[in-house]
């Protein structure tokens, strides 16, 4: 008995409380709406309040709470983890007030909805190139800000993921091999391109290595008049990874390759 007296309370308040949203979306007062919407952002029930306050965003513009009012609808869709939405109502709260109360604050946020928004490495990735631009901007106006290292924390790891779609694409090529063309070089190519785009990135002994395992693919398909040159060049690779990664997690590997080149060219 007390059990079920317990869940007639609840849904009795749950039903009090979806009576009074139904009655707050169709009140014609935005006074109404704009209270209320407050509240469910405080309570946060994010989807109630950016549905109440989209419906007074126009009523408000170019009055004192329109700019709180873009603020919330953009912290709203953040709760519903709906990033795209977010972004581009902080981006219209920065045309329009970008000297206003939240705009260091929205700054960030823009950068942290293209980062959330940014997909697995294998797929587009023009949201981790936005975020970093977003964060990039976001340093240099707010260098000392006290989400300035959580800025940077996020640009370095996008800065990664894009690293790691250079090694995955160069790595695409290596596993294609001779269909269609000489992949090995098209595999070279674009680790160093990666390599010069992205320096500092953890997957930088990765992509030393697929750049000997490529050479080395090359040169063991060659002809006879080339192969001699070929593995020369595998010999020559083999000493940039190792002066690079003398302990590298392909070292071994390495070394059994510069013990096949060296057979080779003697």
């Amino acid at each position: 008995m007390k059990r079920s007296v317990v869940v007639i309370l609840i849904f009795s308040v749950m039903m009090a409380g979806c009576s009074d949203y139904y009655r707050q979306q169709k009140s014609t007062d935005p006074e109404v709406k704009y209270t209320a919407a407050k509240n469910y952002f405080q309570e946060k029930k994010y989807l109630r309040c950016s549905t109440l306050l989209e419906d007074v965003l126009s009523y408000y513009r170019n009055t004192p709470q329109a700019e709180e009012i873009l603020y919330l609808l953009s912290e709203s869709y953040v709760g519903q983890k709906d990033y795209y939405s977010a972004s581009e109502y902080y981006q219209a709260y920065l045309r329009n007030y970008p000297r206003g109360e939240y705009a260091e604050e929205a700054r960030f946020r823009v950068g942290y909805c293209y980062y959330w928004d940014s997909p697995d490495a294998r797929l587009d990735q023009t949201s981790t190139k936005r975020a970093i631009a977003a964060f990039s901007e976001y340093l240099s106006l707010y260098p000392t800000s006290d989400r300035a290292e959580e800025a940077r924390r996020y640009m370095t790891e996008m800065t990664d993921k894009l690293a790691y779609k250079g090694y995955l694409n160069a790595k695409l090529y290596y596993n294609l091999g001779l269909y269609g063309g000489n992949n090995y070089r098209a595999s070279v190519i674009t680790a160093e391109n990666t390599l010069k785009e992205y320096p500092d990135t953890k997957y930088k002994d990765d992509l030393y290595f697929i750049i000997l395992q490529a050479k080395h693919k090359e040169a063991s398909l060659s002809v006879d008049s080339k192969r001699k040159e070929r593995y020369s060049e595998v010999i020559d690779e083999y000493y940039r990874y190792a002066n690079e990664f003398s302990d590298g997690k392909h070292i071994r590997e390495a070394n059994r390759i510069l013990k096949e080149a060296k057979h080779i060219v003697k």
